[in-house]
């Protein structure tokens, strides 16, 4: 497993039907290593941190192996990493060998998985499309987000390591399809909802479809 690319980008203003929307989803690739502080990379910064970022949503990984897809999808659109406003594309981990709490070693930083990314409005301004969303969901392509459990810096090339995988897990793409489906075994959402390392919004979710 590996980092293909680190991208990072501040917030901009973007006018959409005569309105402003600010948004951080614009990323550009980075050279060199970059430092991993507190709930950030450096030189990246989240516009409205109730919905982006913070302690359980500071790092977004999109798997590289998924532009291929949207290349087919999207033959017209440019592509370049980070076009999903990740932070990290990465090669070798995808959303089915993944599971929420498992923790990986890249550079000197290490992470947690907290969640799969559930996108809003904002990836359709990006992509310029309103139907990108209903797309995004219906790929099931939803890249994950990272806590940082140890500060330190990456870089692209960097080898990805795993420091501990978390029993009586579920991958992140069965949260995904859980929290993004209207019907589930109740089960299921018990399982979801114990699992202790899952962002607690997402845990208060799947408890409330339980009651």
């Amino acid at each position: 497993m590996t980092v293909v690319s680190v991208n990072t980008g501040g917030p901009r203003d973007v006018h959409v039907n005569g309105d402003t929307v600010r948004t951080s989803i614009w990323k550009s690739p980075r050279n060199g290593r970059i430092r991993v502080v507190g709930f950030n990379l450096e030189g990246d910064e989240q516009s409205d941190l109730s919905v982006h970022g913070g302690r359980y949503k500071s790092v977004y990984v999109y798997p590289s192996e998924h532009y291929a897809y949207w290349r087919k999808k999207l033959p017209d659109a440019d592509l370049p990493w980070g076009v999903f406003g990740e932070n990290l594309t990465t090669d070798g981990m995808l959303e089915t060998d993944v599971c929420i709490g498992d923790r990986f070693r890249i550079g000197s930083a290490e992470f947690q998985v907290t969640q799969p990314r559930q996108p809003c409005f904002k990836l359709g301004i990006r992509f310029g499309r309103d139907d990108m969303l209903k797309r995004f969901v219906a790929s099931g392509r939803s890249g994950f987000y990272l806590a940082v459990v140890q500060e330190g810096e990456l870089g692209r090339g960097d080898d990805i390591h795993v420091t501990h995988r978390e029993s009586c897990s579920m991958s992140v793409a069965d949260i995904f399809a859980l929290k993004m489906g209207t019907r589930a075994a109740t089960d299921m959402l018990q399982r979801a909802a114990a699992i202790k390392t899952l962002t607690p919004s997402w845990r208060e979710h799947f408890l409330s479809r339980v009651r």
